[in-house]
């Protein structure tokens, strides 16, 4: 597990930083761009740039939490973890097509279907880390971002320009996990 992860901090990493580039590139104007010119131009790559990133800080976070809570893995496990990796990996492709149209709802939705799918697979190392552990904290933390995310990618189907919105909500993962050990008390 400790090659998988210093494999995963670099795959993050690399994901994290390849995030900019497709942000426009300063030759994009011909002359000094006025404010509302560099507004349109960098707005929404921008915006998508951000969510991404901090999700991918709050998974890597996650990910980096599992591993010291779940030192060992069988087979199964390091083969899911690479799936989980991989969806990391894709991040940066998404991010740019969503960066460019992101008011687009079949854009959003392959968006949000890809944030869908980190989740479920950030949750689903969860539930294998903690078998035979009662831990509705670290269980609440990982699951809520995945309910955040399905509810997102269906307000993408409906209101494009309300999922970005949504999808924010699962920055509050440490809540739910907070208060779901304090139900337990």
């Amino acid at each position: 597990m400790r090659r998988l992860e210093m494999l995963s901090n670099t795959i993050f990493g690399v994901a994290m930083t390849l995030l900019a580039y497709d942000l426009p590139k300063a030759s994009i104007f011909k002359q000094a761009p006025s404010w509302i010119d560099v507004v349109n131009v960098y707005a929404q790559p921008v915006i998508a740039l951000t969510i991404s990133f901090i999700v991918a800080g709050l998974f890597w976070f996650s990910h980096h939490r599992r591993l010291a809570v779940a030192p060992e893995g069988g087979r199964g496990v390091v083969f899911l973890n690479l799936f989980f990796l991989l969806a990391i990996i894709i991040l940066p492709v998404t991010n740019g097509l969503y960066g460019s149209y992101r008011l687009d709802g079949v854009v959003a939705v392959i968006y949000g279907f890809h944030l869908m799918m980190i989740a479920a697979l950030n949750a689903l190392l969860w539930v294998l880390a903690l078998r035979g552990r009662h831990d509705p904290q670290l269980l609440a933390t990982a699951l809520f971002p995945l309910a955040v995310f399905v509810l997102g990618t269906i307000m993408a189907f409906i209101a494009p320009e309300v999922a970005q919105f949504t999808w924010c909500l699962a920055f509050g993962a440490p809540l739910a996990g907070w208060l779901a050990a304090r139900r337990t008390h």
